[in-house]
């Protein structure tokens, strides 16, 4: 994935059945557009606000849900403090009832911000910044299946930690997508982690028939970054935006 894969977007959107939106921004942003993105929140999200000491946390909570309202406006058509939201079986956030089943999963780390959106089909998406993991075999060892063990064991050396976050990312962006990120044990799962193999989900201990309805898909999405995506069905293709006002 380059850099000049990343478009900015027209004012209005449409995701078709078979496409998958990836929006990418920072949270830092520059104190002029702070205003818009504070009025455009809800009465509950700028109380929420309000209540976060830390200045930073607070500028970086209100860009997000800010940036997240103003794109998916322009799927829903809506001014973007229109937008709201209703919650699944498992607390999963989608745009409230309406003329289009649009999906959407947020996903940051070190002030990326991912937005995936979709069209009547699940997803999750899931970044990190790739970083010394000190820890990464203690980890491995509570949270990883056997499988994933093994092969984290096995990975090139140099390569440990794109491995572990490969992982890592992957495992997230599943349990996202499927709004299982509570109750289902990371290890009760196995995703293929060894660099250069194609992200996979390999078994689902608890339905064998999960393995053919996801797709995975790692990608790179700034230097430094590994990202995954985890979409329900296959045969979809990629459309990035760069998000800016």
């Amino acid at each position: 994935m380059s850099e000049k894969d990343w478009r900015f977007s027209p004012i209005h959107l449409t995701v078709d059945d078979d496409e998958v939106h990836l929006w990418r921004t920072w949270l830092d942003r520059p104190y002029s557009q702070m205003p818009y993105l504070t009025e455009i929140l809800s009465e509950d999200e700028q109380a929420r606000a309000g209540r976060i000491k830390i200045d930073k946390a607070k500028r970086h909570f209100v860009a997000g849900r800010g940036m997240l309202r103003d794109i998916l406006s322009r799927y829903l058509r809506l001014k973007p403090a229109a937008v709201a939201f209703e919650y699944g079986p498992q607390a999963k956030p989608r745009p409230a009832a309406g003329s289009v089943d649009l999906r959407f999963n947020v996903t940051h780390s070190h002030g990326l911000m991912l937005v995936a959106i979709t069209r009547a089909r699940e997803i999750g998406v899931d970044v990190e910044k790739l970083r010394p993991m000190p820890d990464a075999g203690r980890i491995a060892e509570r949270f990883f299946s056997a499988v994933e063990k093994t092969a984290l064991q096995a990975a090139p050396s140099g390569q440990t930690t794109e491995a572990f976050f490969a992982c890592w990312t992957r495992k997230e962006a599943y349990l996202k997508a499927v709004g299982d990120g509570i109750t289902r044990p990371l290890d009760s799962f196995d995703v293929s982690l060894t660099p250069g193999q194609p992200a996979q989900l390999l078994r689902v201990a608890d339905d064998p028939a999960e393995v053919d309805r996801w797709s995975l898909r790692s990608f790179t999405p700034m230097p430094g970054f590994i990202a995954a995506l985890a979409v329900e069905g296959h045969n979809w293709r990629l459309r990035h935006w760069q998000w800016m006002r």
